[in-house]
């Protein structure tokens, strides 16, 4: 399902760059440049949360987890931020949808989040994109160990991207709801998905080639041949990380350019994210 929409787009405030395709990095104007970035350890002390070590190949990393242990798992990633305040509010939000979901952040970045622009592009310049899918599996083995039967991924942002990869390379993965990213080529071909694929775009988003409306309708293309069930949903008026509603990301998309508000269309993604993750994670 692709809603056609127009393209709007605004060089001053694009931040992605082609060159994400050869490299899967973000590209910041020189304004913002990561020599000057700092990092935070932030410790995750909010206590609707477990804290998890999950081991894979020679290394672990640490996770969080929340919601009924038995129930349908949710392996949720992080936008370029990090395993900051948005990602644990969206996890938060899924653990209480429906009957409930076992929402389990891997921390991909291995505790360091990004404050601002330039430290979060620094960050995401340095992530190992194959040990970040290594790092998803090892999630969604560890959920389906741990009390759930089936277990999806979802991601916003270079979480979005992460998860359309996992559809491909994760093999255990039963169903993925993806929001405003979509993989290179070198990382991922959404023509091989094998579990099925829902995914959300802004229509004013104009981070190009990664998470614009030609980008998804490319996706949408893609899915189409993998044969595997698919929807993709364009929403009107809406700019990247739109589902970022907290008072901080309200704050924070505004200092970036992305000043729109939309809670209508952010509760009608919640209500289709929804009804994805129960058809195809429900036993």
């Amino acid at each position: 399902m692709l809603a056609t929409a127009a393209v709007v787009s605004s060089s001053s405030s694009r931040v992605f760059s082609r060159n994400l395709f050869s490299k899967r990095s973000f590209t910041l104007s020189p304004a913002l440049s990561p020599s000057s970035s700092r990092f935070s350890i932030r410790s995750m002390a909010d206590s609707a949360f477990k804290k998890v070590q999950i081991q894979r190949d020679d290394t672990a990393f640490d996770a969080y987890v929340v919601g009924k242990e038995d129930a349908p798992g949710i392996v949720v990633l992080q936008e370029w931020w990090g395993v900051d305040f948005e990602i644990k509010n969206h996890a938060l939000k899924i653990s209480q949808l429906g009957s409930g979901f076992k929402a389990l952040i891997p921390d991909l970045y291995r505790g360091k989040v990004g404050l601002d622009v330039a430290e979060a592009q620094h960050l995401m310049d340095g992530l190992d994109w194959q040990g970040a899918v290594k790092d998803i599996r090892a999630s969604v083995n560890w959920l389906k160990a741990n009390g759930s039967k089936k277990a999806g991924v979802t991601g916003f942002c270079i979480g979005g991207a992460l998860s359309i990869a996992s559809s491909v390379l994760v093999p255990e993965v039963d169903a993925v709801v993806a929001f405003y990213g979509v993989p290179s080529p070198e990382l991922a071909d959404p023509a091989q998905a094998k579990a099925p694929v829902q995914s959300h775009f802004g229509e004013l988003d104009n981070f190009v080639g990664f998470s614009d409306v030609t980008a998804a309708k490319a996706l949408e293309e893609k899915l189409k041949a993998s044969g595997t069930p698919y929807e993709v949903h364009i929403y009107p008026g809406n700019a990247h990380a739109f589902m970022n509603r907290s008072p901080e990301g309200i704050k924070r998309r505004k200092g970036m350019g992305l000043p729109d508000e939309d809670e209508a269309a952010v509760q009608l993604a919640w209500s289709r994210f929804q009804s994805w993750m129960t058809r195809f994670l429900s036993s």
